[in-house]
Formats: structure tokens, C-alpha cells, sequence
């Protein structure tokens, strides 16, 4: 935001506050659009791709505290850039590089825009739960049949919402359900019916995705994010709330999840999808083995093998975001990667209990993050939209945290 010098106090160019507000909506429309991937391109990416062209052009600043994240980014590119040479058929893979490419420059994004106002964390998390209620209202009435093309709303029998992998929307509903759960805690009790209610929808669209790894997802998030919420609070009798309306919220949706097993075919889909370990898990080429067998291939290429090649050697892809890296981004996309990932959730950690004017959504971004790391072991979360914000809030508010000492020390000296 800029200001004009008029000798007493600084003034607001009221064109420039209308542009900052409008970049803000326009930013929370985008994350909206976030829950809506049924094909691809998906209008997300479209909008997100102006909007980022639109911002440079308007002047998006790169701090020095941002600046790794798009340094490791790069590197983690660059990789993928050259496991591109070792491919001898190259129909898909520049493609897919271009949407990691894509999704990189998006962490940036949110990471700079964040940075700049803070503000703007109320915004995204507002959208983003927006859509997500959406989505899953919309994989409930698909999953039973409740709305005109309800097929378009499911996949294999299981609730995917406005999603093309029920395993993506299932994650994607995480973070606002802690969202939903930090305002049914901390805000007056009156407040709480319709949080209460947009809570069961996401507990519900995530239980009828049938995912194993949707499911751990959001039962270690609410678990840890009421732990860290614990951990914050000092008042007693504010602990004693959490873990009260945290208990009854738990018995709730429950109750609400015993009630959908009463239909037959809920049942019998909860029955098969709820062996931990799956026929295509073990067994020789299975989801373990290949893990196995993949990491020792990788050993002997430097450079990767070339997105989506994996699937041509073994009988599916990785489903494994560390191996994913190896095969797709070589050893230097490996390392950056995990750089990537051990710094974010460091940053994180290290800010987590400060009292700032964003750390709800430090909070919530961390513990997510954390989580998405877990799954990763048994899913491919590369080309995971929502997993690239969560990076970029996560760095944001860390530049915020950084920016708000340098004024603290300089207000000191001065």
C-alpha cells in the first residue's frame, strides 16, 4: 500500500487501497475455485494463472525471506527438467512438468501475497471452507443418487464431490473442518449450530470417500490441532471448554457416521475399505513391494526416469510422494524436495505458539501439512493443489514473523 508525504501524516491513495482490496477477493475467489476439479485444466488453474500474471505486472515483491521457497522450488524443477532427457517418449511428460511448474509458482504466490497482508489468511480460509462444504455436499447427494448426474459426483462406488480421485477431495476437506473446529471452540457458544452442521457435511463427504488415507488425514489433524490448541491456551477453563465441546463434537459425529451405516451399501464398502492392508498393498508388485523395488532402482538414475514412466515398468504408479520425487524429478528434485519439506514444517514449528494475528492459520497450515507429509508415504501429493497453499501460508506467515521482529528491533534503536 502506498502513501503521499504531505508534510504531517501519511495518506492512503484510496485507488490503491480499492486495488489491494480487489486483488483480496479476487486471490478468495481463486481459492474457492480450489474445490472444483472435475477436468483439467481446471478452472483454478486458468484463473490463478492470470491472476499471478495480472499481480506481476502490478508490481508482486519477493522478499528475502520468501526467496527460498522459490529457490528450493526452482531446484526442484530444474530436476524435473532434467528427468525430461532420459525419456524417449515425451507425449505427456512436458505436460506434467508444466503443472508442477504451475503449482510451485502458486506457493510463491500465496507465500508473497500473504506476507504483504495478513489480512488475507481470513479470506482464503473462508474460501476455502466456501468450497469445501460444496464439494462435499455435492459428493454426498452424487453418492446417493440424491442429484441429476450423480455419477459425476463418484468414482468406483465412493464419493469424490466436484473432484476427478476421491482421494484428493478427502484430504482437501482437513483443513476446513479444523478451521470449522477452532470457531466452534474459541467463539460464542450461539455461534456454533451452523459450524456444528458444516462440520457433519465434511465428516460425512470424507467417510462416504471411502479413502484410507482421507481417513487417518482428518482424524491425525483434529486430534493434533485440538493437542497444539491445548497447548496454547493457559486458562483452565478455557482447556476444559476445548476438550468438553471436543468430546461432544467427537460423539456427534460419530452418532452421525453409525446412522450412515445403517444403509446397506454404506456398509459394505466401509467393510472392504477398511482392512488396513488391501489385496493390491501386498503381495509380490504390490503398493509396498514396488515401493521397495523402486527406491533400489532409483539408486542407479541420477536424473530420474521421467514422470509417469513408473506405471510402463511396474503395475501402477508410485503412490509414494517420496519416490514419486526420485522417478520424476531425479536426485536433485529428491533432495530438494525433502529440503523443502523439513524447512516448512521447521519454520512452522518454531511459530507455531506465538501469539500473532495469524497464528490460527499457522496452526491449522502446520498441523495439515504434517499430516499430508504422513500420507504421502502411501499417496502421490505432488500435484495436490490445496498441498502447494498450505506450503505458501505456511511460508507467509512465516515472512510475517520475520518482517514483525525486524519492526520490533527497529522500533527499539530508534
Amino acid at each position: 500500500m502506498s502513501t503521499v508525504d504531505s508534510g504531517r501524516l501519511p495518506i492512503v491513495r484510496p485507488q490503491l487501497a480499492a486495488l489491494s482490496l480487489l486483488g483480496s477477493g479476487l486471490v478468495a475467489f481463486a481459492v474457492f475455485l480450489s474445490g472444483f476439479v472435475i477436468f483439467e485444466p481446471a478452472p483454478y488453474e486458468l484463473f490463478l494463472v492470470a491472476l499471478i500474471g495480472l499481480w506481476a505486472l502490478v508490481g508482486l515483491k519477493i522478499s528475502r525471506s520468501v526467496a527460498p521457497l522459490l529457490t528450493l522450488l526452482t531446484l526442484f524443477m530444474v530436476g524435473g527438467i532434467l528427468s525430461l532427457t532420459v525419456m524417449t517418449d515425451l507425449t505427456k511428460g512436458p505436460m506434467y512438468m508444466a503443472v508442477s511448474g504451475f503449482l510451485a509458482l502458486s506457493s510463491v504466490f500465496f507465500a508473497a501475497i500473504i506476507e504483504d497482508r495478513h489480512e488475507r489468511l481470513r479470506l482464503i480460509f473462508n474460501a476455502w471452507t466456501a468450497a469445501a462444504i460444496i464439494t462435499a455436499l455435492l459428493g454426498i447427494l452424487g453418492y446417493f443418487g440424491a442429484v441429476p448426474g450423480a455419477e459425476s459426483f463418484t468414482l468406483y462406488g465412493r464419493a469424490k464431490g466436484a473432484f476427478q480421485d476421491p482421494n484428493v477431495f478427502g484430504p482437501f476437506l482437513s483443513v476446513p473442518a479444523m478451521y470449522l473446529i477452532h470457531g466452534i471452540l474459541t467463539q460464542p457458544i450461539q455461534k456454533a449450530p451452523p459450524k456444528i452442521a458444516a462440520l457433519m457435511v465434511l465428516a460425512l463427504g470424507v467417510f462416504l470417500s471411502f479413502s484410507r488415507a482421507a481417513w487417518a488425514l482428518n482424524l491425525f489433524c483434529v486430534v493434533a490441532f485440538v493437542f497444539v490448541m491445548l497447548l496454547k491456551e493457559r486458562n483452565g477453563l478455557f482447556r476444559l471448554r476445548i476438550l468438553v465441546l471436543a468430546l461432544v463434537g467427537g460423539i456427534m459425529i460419530v452418532g452421525a457416521l453409525l446412522v450412515a451405516l445403517q444403509s446397506e451399501q454404506v456398509a459394505t464398502l466401509f467393510s472392504s475399505r477398511s482392512q488396513l492392508v488391501q489385496d493390491y498393498d501386498g503381495g509380490h508388485l504390490g503398493r509396498f513391494d514396488r515401493h521397495r523395488l523402486g527406491f533400489l532402482m532409483s539408486m542407479e538414475k541420477p536424473l530420474g526416469i521421467g514422470p509417469m514412466v513408473f506405471s510402463t515398468i511396474f503395475p501402477e504408479d508410485e503412490h509414494n510422494v517420496w519416490l514419486k520425487s526420485l522417478t520424476s524429478y531425479g536426485w536433485l528434485g529428491f533432495v530438494s524436495y525433502v529440503t523443502l519439506i523439513v524447512w516448512t514444517l521447521s519454520l512452522g514449528f518454531r511459530f507455531l505458539l506465538l501469539n500473532r494475528p495469524w497464528q490460527t492459520y499457522l496452526m491449522i497450515a502446520w498441523v495439515a501439512v504434517l499430516g499430508h507429509v504422513g500420507v504421502g508415504n502411501v499417496i502421490d501429493t505432488d500435484h495436490w493443489r490445496h498441498f502447494y497453499l498450505l506450503i505458501g501460508i505456511i511460508w507467509g506467515c512465516a515472512a510475517l514473523e520475520y518482517r514483525h521482529r525486524r519492526q520490533a528491533r527497529a522500533g527499539r534503536s530508534s
